[in-house]
């Protein structure tokens, strides 16, 4: 997956967020609030691998190396 193909995921993905968002509290919350926290996860996911894409083509290095990182070790970070 090059960066042109996982700045589209993300905006697939924050489009999908959005609208979870925007959905009716009523309609199955716990459901909704699930989506929400998986595509939160998918969203971290696709941010940390274009970083370390970017980061790899800085340091000379080739950004198709990156991988994708589990979702615990993502979303563990110190921010």
């Amino acid at each position: 997956m090059d960066a042109t193909d996982i700045q589209h995921r993300i905006s697939e993905l924050v489009e999908k967020e959005q609208s979870l968002r925007d959905a009716p509290a009523a309609d199955h919350p716990e459901d909704r609030l699930n989506q929400l926290r998986r595509v939160e996860e998918q969203l971290d996911q696709c941010w940390d691998l274009l970083r370390q894409r970017r980061a790899r083509l800085d340091a000379g290095e080739n950004p198709d190396d990156a991988a994708v990182r589990p979702v615990g070790e993502v979303e563990g970070y110190r921010q």
